[in-house]
């Protein structure tokens, strides 16, 4: 696919890299206008540690190594298909298409979403009653967050989690509890299958009580890459309709899976009364920044779905729907999805062989023999893939040994290896990659502390350009 691209391949990162004041944020803090009067601000948005990607950056405009080949966030290296950037331009000369959208998405998009996703539900999806469009899935979340969840009411989320989730649970009073996934146990030392990380069925279980409101899924995952397997996705969604649990699916990958991919909402009727599935055009089209994303349910649920999104921002981008819509209507006929998944397939064994050199594991699918048709020639004679589905690996560098009395700052010296080994690459080799211990709680964070996580939805020059720079790793790997 012919790629537009900026002819500086790592300008954007780099200008997202701006000199701040890292003021450690582990309590309310107060401030003073000009008139002397304390204005404090309020706990849901205060009393938290510096983020991983204020650490990230501020690593970035430290290092030595410039400039910094940003495989960390995962916004993708170059632009939508060229079919969908036309619909955007054409938009914009459309008088309607600048003013308001109904708060519940434009008609011809939530028209493409139902005719694109019933043949995946099995039955024809009513657009004006089971779809509603949100500002990006993020907004969705938290619309849905904010439909369901009074103060006090729990939330039961899978460790490793997208960190947005938990401020999202929080805003309206939500209690988050957290079940972890199981890694596999010789993910240091071999390369092992992303289905390989495990629900434990029966902790779920325990961790559910008479305030368990919502149980929140995301397949395939970030950052692991797991498809969740049906038999997986029965066993919670039994245990959802025997505790009256609402379901949010966040299937914002749903058009990036390399393994078979089961919908949870339509595994049974009963399951389906329960859950809402989260979508993005953003994910959908290499368009990150566009902010267009959708929940799918029963009127139901919609209908407070709808309620708060209508609250918190009204309505979403009128030009950027209109585009999505036409995305969703050429798709097919362009062989769009097709395409997609193959191109980031190719990405991710042209990354990965850099693991292969260095001898370094990785999570990934299972082997080509088992991939759909036409996607089994992209990683013949490898020895592996990379996750189920999504466009993230994730490594273990536990064989990375960072030699003793490193300087690190304070604030990255207190938090988990993971974070000492991504500043440790940024500023030896100059790569940015996202330490996971982000997305787990204290407690369980020992889970994670070894790996990394890259993201291949760059153009190939920077992809070849990182597999240089982590050739540099070789004079730090102890075997064994």
């Amino acid at each position: 696919m012919k790629r537009v691209t900026a002819s500086n391949p790592f300008s954007y990162f780099r200008s997202r890299l701006k000199v701040e004041a890292f003021t450690p944020l582990n309590r309310p803090m107060a401030f003073t206008t000009t008139l002397g009067r304390p204005v404090k601000p309020a706990k849901r948005v205060s009393g938290q540690r510096q983020d991983v990607w204020s650490i990230v950056n501020e690593a970035a405009i430290a290092s030595p190594v410039q400039p910094i080949v940003n495989m960390g966030q995962g916004f993708f290296g170059y632009n939508p298909p060229p079919f969908v950037i036309d619909a955007a331009k054409e938009a914009l000369d459309k008088v309607d298409c600048n003013q308001y959208s109904p708060t519940k998405g434009r008609p011809r998009l939530k028209k493409a979403l139902a005719d694109a996703y019933s043949p995946f539900f099995g039955r024809k999806l009513n657009p004006e009653t089971e779809i509603t469009i949100t500002t990006g899935a993020n907004e969705g979340m938290l619309s849905a967050f904010m439909g369901f969840i009074e103060e006090g009411d729990e939330v039961i989320v899978f460790e490793p989690f997208f960190d947005q989730y938990i401020s999202n649970i929080e805003m309206p009073g939500g209690k988050v509890v957290y079940v972890p996934l199981h890694p596999p146990p010789n993910g240091a030392f071999e390369t092992s299958s992303a289905s390989e990380w495990k629900v434990d069925v029966k902790e779920l279980e325990r961790a559910i009580t008479p305030r368990t409101r919502m149980i929140v899924l995301n397949t395939p995952h970030n950052p692991i890459g797991k498809v969740f397997s049906r038999d997986e996705l029965l066993a919670i969604g039994d245990l959802c309709v025997k505790h009256n649990i609402i379901i949010l699916s966040d299937e914002v990958y749903d058009r990036l899976y390399y393994v078979p991919f089961t919908r949870i909402a339509t595994l049974s009727p009963d399951i389906a009364s329960l859950t809402l599935t989260v979508g993005s055009a953003g994910k959908n089209f290499y368009a990150t920044g566009w902010r267009v994303g959708w929940l799918i349910g029963p009127e139901h649920l919609i209908t407070y779905v709808s309620a708060a999104h209508t609250r918190i921002c009204y309505s979403s981008v009128s030009p950027l729907q209109e585009a999505a819509a036409v995305g969703f209507e050429k798709a097919d006929a362009m062989g769009f999805w097709d395409e997609s998944k193959k191109e980031m397939l190719s990405k991710m064994k042209r990354f990965n062989e850099v693991w292969d050199e260095l001898g370094l594991p990785v999570t990934h699918t299972p082997a080509p023999g088992q991939l759909p048709l036409g996607l089994n020639e992209i990683l013949n004679h490898h020895q592996y893939s990379e996750p189920e589905g999504g466009y993230f690996v994730l490594v273990n560098l536990k064989k990375v040994r960072i030699p003793a009395g490193y300087d690190f700052p304070p604030h990255v010296a207190e938090r988990p290896h993971d974070f000492k080994l991504s500043w440790f690459l940024i500023k030896e080799v100059g790569v940015a990659a996202i330490p996971p211990t982000e997305f787990y709680t204290p407690g369980n964070a020992h889970i994670a502390e070894n790996y990394l996580r890259f993201a291949v939805c760059k153009n190939d020059d920077v992809l070849e350009m990182a597999k240089e720079r982590l050739r540099g790793l070789r004079k730090f790997i102890i075997e064994g």
